[in-house]
């Protein structure tokens, strides 16, 4: 079966609002560790919708942040303090995930939410001028 690019952005796009909803309920749940992990997915989601509508290949999270940083931040599309925060999430849902005795805590967390949603916001006004 084969999708329109416009059905492939849209279905990321719409990950990365599950994503957020997801880590509001593991920021509730005090699970500080997964909900790193779903705000960065929720930006790689948004990222990844729009590099898809834009044509633009990226097949590992490394070349997504490569091309984000490339097509976005480096061109002023998007604010430098989104290029600070996708690449932090990254490292710290690496960190989360990979590394031993690593915990995060609500101080670390609970400010990342309204940053995030702040950043799949100004993908999705980028993907609607797209459109």
């Amino acid at each position: 079966m084969s999708h329109s690019k416009k059905e492939l952005a849209d279905y990321r796009f719409k990950q990365a609002e599950g994503a957020i909803a997801t880590a509001i309920l593991l920021i509730n749940a005090e699970d500080w560790n997964a909900a790193i992990g779903r705000l960065y997915y929720a930006c790689f989601y948004a990222v990844s919708a729009y590099l898809i509508l834009n044509d633009i290949n990226a097949h590992t999270h490394s070349g997504t942040k490569t091309q984000f940083n490339k097509e976005l931040i480096k061109t002023g599309k998007m604010s430098g303090e989104f290029g600070t925060l996708f690449n932090k999430l990254l490292e710290d849902r690496q960190e989360a995930d990979y590394e031993f005795f690593t915990t995060f805590k609500g101080e670390d967390v609970t400010p990342l939410l309204p940053q995030t949603q702040a950043f799949v916001q100004a993908i999705s006004e980028l993907i609607n001028k797209t459109e």
